[in-house]
């Protein structure tokens, strides 16, 4: 038992327990290339965020990492078969009854930690912000918590050399075989503002990937999936103790 893991603690031990920060993992169920599980998301944000608090626990912080959210948003994606789309709107209601709860139980902080691109959640926390102002609310990213870049040759979008490898060390039972892989190309917008990224829709993934898939996953290894889960993990267990022990009134200098 993981005191740190709410899904996996229990009520005798929890009935005097007090605690600083929430985290709440919140990832997607969708086809990632034809090689990785649907879960993909749900599986980096549960393992990620359970390692981060693991870090951060051990430093002193009193940090619960709730069950994670399975579904997110997936509105481009209606078309291929059960990816599960939670709409903007019902997010922000599962937001605002956990934060609900959280407030009225008197632990102040929340963090979201999402690993689903077509997640977002800045608009929803300044929302629910003004209804909680006793509340500090945040989310991070997992995909933005290290640059990709130092260490993977291509990274890319969805089903990745990143993803790939992360899933390679952490679930290497549920990844197929080398040569079931997608290549994962992408068609481009033909309009050049869309493609520069100055003007924004969203994209239709039938449309633009074979395999749903955006980045080659080639490169992908065990061992590069490990160093980047090593570097995420001790950066994010550091941020949960940091914030954890800092007060309201001491965010600012």
């Amino acid at each position: 038992m993981r005191p740190y893991i709410l899904a996996e603690t229990n009520w005798k031990a929890l009935k005097e327990a007090s605690f600083e920060l929430a985290v709440l993992p919140w990832g997607a169920t969708e086809a990632h290339n034809y090689h990785l599980p649907y879960a993909t998301d749900v599986i980096e944000a549960e393992l990620l965020a359970a390692e981060s608090a693991r870090i951060a626990w051990e430093l002193g912080a009193k940090v619960i990492v709730l069950p994670a959210i399975p579904f997110g948003v997936n509105t481009g994606q209606s078309d291929i078969l059960l990816d599960i789309n939670l709409n903007p709107s019902t997010q922000l209601a599962i937001l605002r009854d956990v934060i609900g709860v959280l407030h009225r139980q008197g632990i102040p902080k929340l963090l979201i930690f999402n690993s689903h691109g077509g997640n977002d959640f800045k608009p929803m926390l300044r929302e629910l912000g003004l209804q909680f102002p006793d509340m500090l609310l945040a989310f991070t990213n997992a995909y933005q918590v290290v640059n990709s870049k130092e260490f993977f040759d291509e990274p890319g979008d969805h089903a990745d050399e990143m993803e790939t490898s992360l899933l390679l060390y952490l679930k290497p039972e549920l990844v197929l075989p080398k040569e079931q892989w997608g290549l994962g190309r992408e068609k481009k917008n033909k309009i050049a503002a869309f493609r520069d990224g100055w003007a924004w829709m969203e994209r239709k993934w039938s449309q633009i990937s074979e395999d749903t898939g955006v980045g080659s996953p080639m490169g992908a290894t065990r061992e590069k999936g490990e160093r980047y889960f090593r570097a995420i993990t001790q950066k994010m267990g550091e941020f949960l103790y940091e914030w954890s022990k800092t007060d309201r009134s001491g965010m600012y200098s």
